[in-house]
């Protein structure tokens, strides 16, 4: 089946321009043309227009009656693996191939996210990458892991560098060996006829699910997590002494907790974040390339605009 998006395919109307063509021809968010499409068929999708200011309040209604009911119920109540399975099983039946695929990329990019801080921090510490391979994987509580590697990778990579009496700093010859695309492909996402709901439906839609099967502990470390966005992404900059790159990582600060119920909207901007940095480097690692073969020093490598 053809995934082009409509507005690839329409003539531009000057007099009636298409805002999505618009977005997509912009060239200063850092993304590939086959994501952006994506992201921008998913977006400019009936469903999103029509279905999400719908669903938007009424899974926030549900998140405080649910905070409610768990007054009453035993605080280490969760349900995590049955979770994962309905999760899998909701992607699989009823959201769109462009939702699926930017969910299952984002398990590969923020592993190797991590692994490329970690790995050029001057403190070295390993990670534990999640790559999920379709959607069945993620049966294997992986979206909770995803949380769980998060805080751990903050925690072991700021114990190691105070260990040593070190801070994070500008690496003197970058490894970008561990930045790569992630082989997944959007025509192998399921396309049956209910697959229609688009990524924010879907994310609100799943939000109380999440909250209703897993403890308090767990709810609140997966909203507040969004908001270590800044964080992986000044870690980032630190490292390639990019700091212009944090422009477009804005998920509020990581010191000041927010309600979850804004966890469905925030949970989008974590993505397209993601999304962005691994895009400037994979951009980096092909100036890296070419400064080598032209036998370019290392020191100049990072003066060179990225477009």
């Amino acid at each position: 089946m053809d995934r082009t998006p409509e507005f690839l395919t329409q003539a531009h109307d000057e007099r009636d321009p298409s805002p999505w063509l618009a977005l997509y021809l912009d060239q200063s968010t850092p993304l590939p043309d086959d994501v952006k499409a994506a992201w921008l068929a998913d977006s400019s999708s009936g469903s999103r227009q029509y279905l999400l200011p719908f669903l938007r309040p009424i899974a926030r209604l549900t998140i405080i009656l649910i905070q409610i009911a768990k007054v009453f119920v035993p605080r280490n109540w969760s349900h995590s693996i049955l979770l994962h399975r309905l999760l899998a099983w909701g992607l699989k039946r009823f959201v769109s191939p462009e939702a699926n695929w930017l969910i299952l990329r984002h398990f590969h990019l923020g592993s190797q996210i991590l692994a490329f801080i970690g790995r050029n921090s001057p403190a070295p510490v390993a990670t534990n990458p999640l790559e999920p391979a379709d959607i069945d994987a993620l049966k294997d509580e992986m979206f909770l892991k995803h949380d769980l590697n998060l805080f751990n990778f903050v925690i072991r990579l700021n114990t190691a560098l105070r260990d040593r009496g070190l801070a994070l700093c500008k690496a003197e010859k970058v490894d970008f060996s561990m930045i790569r695309e992630p082989g997944l492909r959007l025509e192998d996402m399921p396309q049956g006829r209910l697959n229609f709901l688009d990524l924010q439906s879907a994310i609100e839609l799943f939000t109380p699910l999440y909250q209703l099967m897993l403890t308090d502990n767990d709810f609140w470390r997966a909203a507040n997590s969004l908001q270590l966005d800044e964080t992986i992404g000044i870690y980032a900059a630190t490292i390639l002494n990019a700091p212009e790159h944090l422009i477009l990582v804005n998920n509020k600060h990581p010191l000041v907790p927010l309600s979850t119920l804004r966890a469905g909207h925030r949970l989008v901007i974590h993505g397209l974040s993601t999304e962005m940095l691994h895009s400037l480097l994979q951009r980096m690692q092909a100036a890296h390339q070419k400064a080598e073969n032209a036998g370019q020093p290392e020191t100049t490598l990072y003066e060179q605009p990225l477009a």
